[in-house]
């Protein structure tokens, strides 16, 4: 069973231009994110896949400085080049990863990628009625399943920018659906980095951290959260 994680990022941001490559206590946020997930999995089932957009020769640059493979695809269909980074690796899962989600719980990756090992299920994903915090995403499909749906995701814009969209309005019976049963008060809230206000957040929180960054989990992160907004 072959697994591996594609971590989605782009420069162009329409609300916060450039915010995958911007520094936190001298860490770009890619970083971050690559940093938790390489917990998790070995660097090789890693890439981050990106357009073919000039502007995104940043992130590929970055890619390559820090050893991580780099997909180029569409920048406009997204879940095409989801798709296409996952095959040209020749995987049978592919684990879904935006490049705004910092705070990325390891120890639910690693259940989430177990779940997926037992091969029962086509979609396996955290996102269903947002019971953890946006930021926190992971989404798990089996590629000969997404490439069945690739059809149909391509006839519509807002199915090929929203990698994941169909799977939900058309889903499958072997989907898994992982549910935030431990901290139920954290469901939703904002965690990701969209905007100008999230990256000050982000900043904060961060700043707060005494050991690795990747240790902090939900739990920890939430109470940070709670802090700060005091």
């Amino acid at each position: 069973m072959k697994i591996g994680v594609v971590v989605l990022s782009r420069f162009s941001s329409n609300r916060l231009p450039g915010k995958a490559l911007m520094v936190i206590s001298g860490k770009p946020i890619l970083q971050y994110i690559i940093e938790r997930i390489s917990q998790v999995v070995d660097i090789e089932k890693i890439v981050i896949a990106t357009s073919l957009e000039n502007s995104d020769d940043k992130i590929e640059q970055f890619a390559q400085n820090i050893g991580i493979d780099c997909f180029r695809g569409s920048l406009d269909n997204v879940a095409e080049r989801f798709f296409q980074a996952g095959k040209n690796k020749n995987w049978d899962y592919i684990v879904r990863i935006n490049g705004d989600n910092i705070f990325l719980d390891i120890n639910i990756l690693k259940d989430m990628i177990t779940i997926a090992k037992t091969g029962k299920y086509d979609f396996i994903t955290n996102v269903k009625d947002r019971t953890f915090p946006k930021g926190m995403s992971i989404e798990i499909l089996k590629l000969s399943y997404f490439e069945s749906l690739l059809q149909q995701i391509n006839k519509e814009d807002k199915y090929r920018e929203h990698v994941t969209l169909y799977a939900y309005d058309y889903p499958s019976e072997n989907n898994f659906y992982y549910s935030n049963s431990l901290l139920p008060e954290a469901s939703g809230i904002q965690m990701a980095l969209d905007t100008a206000e999230d990256f000050e957040r982000t900043e904060k929180i961060i700043q707060h951290f005494n050991g690795d960054h990747f240790n902090y989990n939900l739990y920890e992160i939430y109470n940070i959260w709670k802090e700060i907004q005091k």
